[in-house]
């Protein structure tokens, strides 16, 4: 496997397993640079340390930035690389899973961007608003629908505009009207899966 392209790049199609894989290594590398934080001395007096998906959305909030000292800037500045690079991974990972749904990578606003931005900044809205009740509830549903989509959803099995089937499994030939194409699917096989 190309590790690059599978955790850096954007183009070509992931399976369901590769997605997990992907989550299950951020949550990795997000434990051992929280540990490598704690241990350098960087996390402060109390000594925790922690990435959340939200620090990303803090990032355009400008409330964000009064409480900075220069005593945090190191912290500040491990945190801030460690989630860039976390983010990085999950929105590359995730697009090419979108891809194998035969999904546009710019799903990823709707899935990604507006829940973050919502949760980062719907402390703000006023809370007697039922325009606020009913955007919150379009978000939630946008959130549940993106999750289920990446995690739980096959991709096509047959070649799409964005790569051949990560499976393997089914063929594809051109019937003999221009434009028509035939598709043959086999059953399910769980090692391939997981290959």
């Amino acid at each position: 496997m190309d590790w690059a392209n599978y955790l850096f790049g954007f183009k070509g199609r992931i399976n369901r397993a590769k997605f997990w894989l992907g989550g299950l290594i951020i949550v990795c590398w997000m434990a051992f640079l929280a540990a490598l934080v704690i241990v350098a001395g960087l996390g402060g007096k109390d000594a925790s340390f922690s990435f959340n998906v939200e620090d990303i959305f803090r990032a355009f909030d400008p409330d964000s930035y009064k409480s900075l000292t220069w005593a945090g800037v190191p912290t500040l500045v491990a945190k801030a690389s460690g989630t860039v690079l976390f983010v990085w991974v999950y929105i590359a990972v995730s697009i090419k899973r979108l891809h194998d749904r035969d999904k546009s990578g710019w799903w990823m606003i709707p899935f990604f961007a507006i829940p973050g931005l919502m949760s980062q900044f719907g402390g703000r809205l006023p809370d007697e608003s039922y325009w606020v009740i009913a955007a919150g509830t379009i978000v939630f549903v946008l959130y549940i629908w993106g999750f289920i989509e990446l995690a739980f959803l096959r991709g096509t099995s047959y070649p799409n505009r964005y790569g051949r089937n990560p499976l393997g499994k089914t063929h594809v030939s051109r019937g003999g009207d221009r434009g028509s194409w035939s598709r043959s699917t086999q059953g399910w096989d769980q090692q391939s899966e997981l290959e």
